[in-house]
C-alpha cells in the first residue's frame, strides 16, 4: 500500500485559502476516486472536495473549522501501488501560547481556613461586600496580612469573572468571515461616496399590479426588483464608467460589455450576493425566475461559485425590511452599488397641488477614484427618470 498526501486543491479563480466546514468521511473509510471527502467553505460558497484515488483514509491532516491555504495537506489516503511512497509530513504541532497573569489573579492563593488568615474586620467585611474568598488572597501587609488594598485588587478579577460568565463569544468564521474581510477590504481599498435621490414610483406599482397576473400564470412571482433591473440597464449603458472596475496593477478601468447584477440576498449564513448573468437580454419574468432561483439556493446554502462571481454592478434592496435609506458598500472591485429602499406614501407637490404618492430613496455608493459625483449623479437621473415614465420603463420591458 502506498501513502498518497492530498493536497487541498486550487478551487477556482483567486481562491487562495478555504475554511474546512465537515469531512465527509472519517479515518478507516474506504473510498472511491471522486468520492466527496471533505465540505470547504470559500468565497460565499460551500464546494465539495471529491477524492483523487481509490483507497482507505488514513489520517485527517486538518480539523473542521481549521482554515486551509491552497497546496497545504489536507488528508492522507492508501492507495494499492508499487510505486515508491513518500511518508506524509506530520502535521505540525500547534503552537503554544502561554499567558501571563493578571496582577488580579496573581493574588489568589490556597491559604488555610479563614480563621487563619491575618487581616482586620473592617478587610474582611470589604471582601464580604465585593464578593472576594479572602482565604484565596494573598496578603501583601506584615506577616501576610490581608489588606484593603489586597482584597480591592482581588475584587477587580472577581468583577472580570463575573463579566466573563455573562458573554458568549462566538468564532468569526465561514460566511461571516468572508463578509467581514470583504467588507473591511472595500472600504480600505475604494474611496467611497454615497449619492442618495428619491423617485415617484407610483408608476412602477401600477406597472406591477398589471404584469402580476401574467408572472403568475408563468409560474413566478414578480416583485420590484426586476422592473428595477430593467431601469438599471439603459443608465449602465450610457454610462459605462458605471458598470466598469479598476485594475491598480496596470492602471487601466476595465468597461464591461457585460450587464451581470448582483443582488444582495439575507441568510441565516449571512449576506450572499448571487449573480443575475447576462440581465440585459433577459425579459422581467424571466429576471423573476432567476432571482428567485438564486434567492432560494443562496437561502439553503447551495449556491456554485460561479453563481457568486462575474457581476458587474450591484444593487441591495433592504426595502422589505424597512428603515429610510442606508449607505451600502461597493462589492468590491466592482465601481458602484444602489441601495433600493421601502415604498412609502408621502404628500407631494404636482403642478401646485398637494397629491398622495408611493415614494422611494435610492442611494448609490460608488469608488471616487473612477467617477465623479455629477457623474453618478447623472447616472441616478437616468435611472429614476425610466422607473418614472411608464412608456419609458415599457419600451425596455416589451
Amino acid at each position: 500500500m502506498a501513502q498518497y498526501e492530498f493536497k487541498l486543491p486550487d478551487i477556482g479563480e483567486g481562491v487562495a485559502e478555504g475554511e474546512i466546514l465537515k469531512w465527509l468521511v472519517k479515518e478507516g473509510d474506504a473510498v472511491t476516486e471522486d468520492q466527496s471527502l471533505v465540505e470547504v467553505m470559500t468565497d460565499k460558497v460551500n464546494v465539495q472536495i471529491p477524492s483523487p484515488r481509490n483507497g482507505t483514509v488514513s489520517k485527517t491532516l486538518v480539523k473542521e473549522g481549521d482554515i486551509v491555504k491552497v497546496g497545504e495537506p489536507i488528508v492522507v489516503i492508501e492507495v494499492a501501488s508499487e510505486a515508491p511512497v513518500s511518508s506524509a509530513p506530520a502535521p505540525p504541532p500547534k503552537e503554544q501560547v502561554v499567558h501571563s497573569a493578571s496582577p488580579a489573579m496573581a493574588t489568589k492563593l490556597e491559604s488555610p481556613a479563614a480563621d487563619r488568615v491575618l487581616a482586620t474586620p473592617a478587610t474582611r467585611h470589604l471582601a464580604r461586600e465585593l464578593g472576594v474568598d479572602i482565604t484565596k488572597v494573598r496578603g501583601t501587609g506584615l506577616n501576610a496580612r490581608v489588606t484593603e488594598e489586597d482584597v480591592r485588587e482581588a475584587g477587580k478579577s472577581v468583577h472580570h469573572e463575573q463579566v466573563t460568565a455573562n458573554e458568549e463569544r462566538v468564532p468569526l468564521r465561514g460566511v461571516r468571515k468572508t463578509i467581514a474581510e470583504r467588507m473591511a477590504n472595500s472600504l480600505h481599498t475604494i474611496a467611497q461616496v454615497t449619492h442618495v435621490d428619491e423617485a415617484d414610483v407610483t408608476e412602477l406599482v401600477l406597472l406591477r399590479e398589471a404584469f402580476k397576473g401574467s408572472a403568475e400564470k408563468r409560474g413566478v412571482k414578480l416583485t420590484f426588483l426586476p422592473l428595477i433591473i430593467k431601469a438599471v440597464i439603459p443608465a449602465l449603458k450610457e454610462f459605462p464608467y458605471m458598470n466598469s472596475s479598476l485594475d491598480e496593477k496596470t492602471g487601466e478601468i476595465v468597461l464591461k460589455k457585460d450587464y451581470n447584477l448582483g443582488f444582495a440576498t439575507d441568510t441565516e449564513q449571512g449576506l450572499l450576493v448571487p449573480v443575475v448573468k447576462d440581465a440585459d437580454r433577459k425579459d422581467i419574468f424571466e429576471l423573476s425566475n432567476e432571482i428567485e432561483r438564486l434567492a432560494t439556493k443562496a437561502r439553503s446554502g447551495a449556491l456554485g461559485l460561479e453563481e457568486v462571481r462575474g457581476s458587474t454592478f450591484t444593487i441591495s434592496n433592504v426595502g422589505s425590511i424597512g428603515g429610510l435609506f442606508a449607505t451600502p458598500i461597493v462589492n468590491y472591485p466592482e465601481v458602484a452599488i444602489l441601495g433600493v429602499h421601502r415604498i412609502s406614501k408621502q404628500p407631494v407637490v404636482r403642478e401646485g397641488k398637494v397629491e398622495i404618492r408611493d415614494m422611494m430613496y435610492f442611494s448609490l455608493s460608488f469608488d471616487h477614484r473612477v467617477v465623479d459625483g455629477a457623474y453618478a449623479a447623472r447616472f441616478m437621473n437616468k435611472v429614476i427618470g425610466t422607473i418614472e415614465d411608464p412608456k419609458k420603463l415599457l419600451s425596455e420591458i416589451l
